[in-house]
């Protein structure tokens, strides 16, 4: 295990971290993967994030607690906001202010510690044109921050950032997760889902998966709240 090379995977127990997770391991990284207990009133996705990562074989999965909650601003971090049923325009309430900037930075940190190099988040071309942290300027603004930022960076190691999904939609995640044996009735994407994991069936996130699966030409095999 000590050859192979090392990376930290962001994984959240939906659909396209899981994908991304995968990939990697098809890539021949030691994944070590991070989840955060941030607040998120989807609770059932931090038993998701354990089971993928368990199924697809990390070498180590590390759950962080933040609490952004504590500042509010989105509809997944505050009870006082509902979790939009409809389609909407321009940036979703559901955007959590500097989620991913912060992620980052803490799977950073610990990229660091472990001496991997390497980074896996899994923003994609259908999140980015709806939340700010997941366009692909972010991502390189961000990796250049990383490489000014860091000891390894500084002596000459670079850091990359890895978007594997950035140009897919879900219906290509999904093949590609398929390909690589993603089972994905152990995840769960929706942004309001019940203890149990059973989604909503109404939110952004549910919207897209269904769709995803059917684009992809699969029977979705998410669980539903009656």
């Amino acid at each position: 295990m000590s050859a192979q090379k090392k990376a930290v995977i962001l994984v959240s127990g939906g659909l396209d971290s899981t994908t991304v997770l995968a990939m990697a391991r098809s890539q021949g990284y030691a994944c070590y993967t991070l989840s955060f207990d941030y607040g998120q009133r989807h609770r059932a996705e931090l038993l998701a994030a354990e089971r993928v990562s368990t199924a697809l074989g990390d070498v180590e999965h590390k759950v962080v607690n933040l609490n952004l909650d504590s500042i509010g601003g989105s509809a997944l971090t505050d009870t006082r906001i509902d979790v939009p049923e409809q389609e909407t325009e321009g940036i979703p309430i559901t955007y959590v202010p500097a989620r991913n900037t912060v992620f980052l930075s803490i799977a950073l940190g610990w990229a660091e510690v472990l001496g991997a190099n390497d980074i896996f988040i899994g923003v994609n071309a259908v999140d980015y044109s709806g939340y700010p942290d997941c366009r692909p300027e972010f991502i390189a603004a961000f990796e250049n921050l990383a490489n000014l930022a860091t000891q390894v960076g500084v002596e000459g190691h670079k850091l990359t950032i890895h978007t594997p999904l950035m140009d897919l939609g879900k219906g290509d995640i999904i093949r590609a997760g398929l390909e690589l044996g993603v089972d994905y009735a152990i995840t769960v994407s929706c942004y309001q889902a019940d203890n149990d994991g059973r989604a909503c069936g109404k939110c952004d996130s549910c919207r897209l998966r269904s769709q995803g699966f059917l684009e992809a030409g699969v029977e979705d095999p998410t669980r539903y709240a009656r």
